[in-house]
């Protein structure tokens, strides 16, 4: 009697062993991973999982950003393009000095000051309030 060789092992050792073109037949492979793997904002797989136990899964909750704060200068650069101030009508020159009008800024104190300088800002550090005093100028706060 002859025996038949079986069709099963005329399958191994092709692509998908019998399984169709779809390369899935059983295992954790076919899950499409684990938890919310997959889940992305192109995914496929899943789709009603998210959509019934995670409607919210797109999107931003939670704490606001923070709030942007005003602009801060050095006090150096504005002693260095002075003219370039005057241009854009943020200073005045005076007899006495320069008067300069920055709301919305805060002066800090980096840089040397030798010039008088009539400031009006939203703030100043210590450190840029006495070298603009010791150069013969006035830093004033604008009232909110």
């Amino acid at each position: 009697m002859y025996s038949k060789r079986s069709k099963r092992s005329r399958i191994r050792g092709r692509r998908t062993c019998g399984y169709g073109q779809k390369f899935k037949h059983r295992g954790k492979g076919s899950k499409g991973g684990k938890g919310m793997a997959g889940t992305g904002k192109r995914a496929g797989q899943k789709v009603t999982w998210r959509l019934k136990y995670h409607p919210d899964y797109f999107g931003k909750t939670g704490f606001k950003s923070r709030q942007k704060r005003g602009l801060a200068i050095n006090i150096g650069y504005i002693n260095d393009k002075i003219k370039s101030l005057i241009n854009e009508k943020k200073a005045i020159k005076e007899k006495d000095g320069y008067k300069i009008e920055l709301k919305g800024y805060k002066i800090l104190s980096t840089g040397k000051v030798d010039k008088k300088l009539f400031i009006k800002a939203n703030s100043f550090s210590k450190k840029a309030e006495e070298k603009i005093v010791k150069a013969g100028g006035v830093a004033e706060k604008l009232v909110k």
